[in-house]
């Protein structure tokens, strides 16, 4: 299965394309946050299609006891309106990705900036890695 992994955030949003059989996940670089959750429905659902995935697997930030975050209604919506796409999509838990992200960034010698456009692949691999990991 090749799926792609989303990190919504409200300027970029992060993305990653990953094969489940052979385990491997690359971060890609980061999508413009458009400002309208339609028209991000609309961009993620291109990238799908020019990545050839099967599924598209959407950061879910949930509160670290599983319940719903401030954010969690603005993901599902997302993904609905993917859906309205006609492409596959299933939510996964985001917590601590970007953290997860931002510390593993840290132990290479990057700029500031350099490790800012890299943070969003990052975080939409780890949301995608756990994803295989949990099927």
């Amino acid at each position: 299965m090749r799926a792609l992994g989303v990190d919504l955030g409200t300027t970029r949003i992060g993305i990653a394309v990953g094969e489940k059989e052979f385990g491997i996940v690359t971060p890609r670089p980061a999508l413009k946050a458009l400002g309208k959750l339609s028209l991000d429905a609309e961009t993620i659902a291109a990238k799908a299609r020019d990545e050839g995935v099967d599924l598209v697997v959407l950061g879910h930030p949930l509160q670290p006891d599983g319940s719903p975050s401030r954010l969690s209604g603005v993901c599902e919506k997302l993904a609905d309106l993917i859906r309205e796409k006609g492409v596959t999509v299933e939510l996964q838990d985001e917590a601590f990705t970007s953290v997860e992200a931002e510390q593993q960034l840290n132990r290479l010698d990057l700029k500031g900036s350099d490790k800012r456009k890299a943070r969003d692949g990052e975080a939409a691999a780890k949301i995608l890695e756990r994803y295989f990991a949990a099927h």
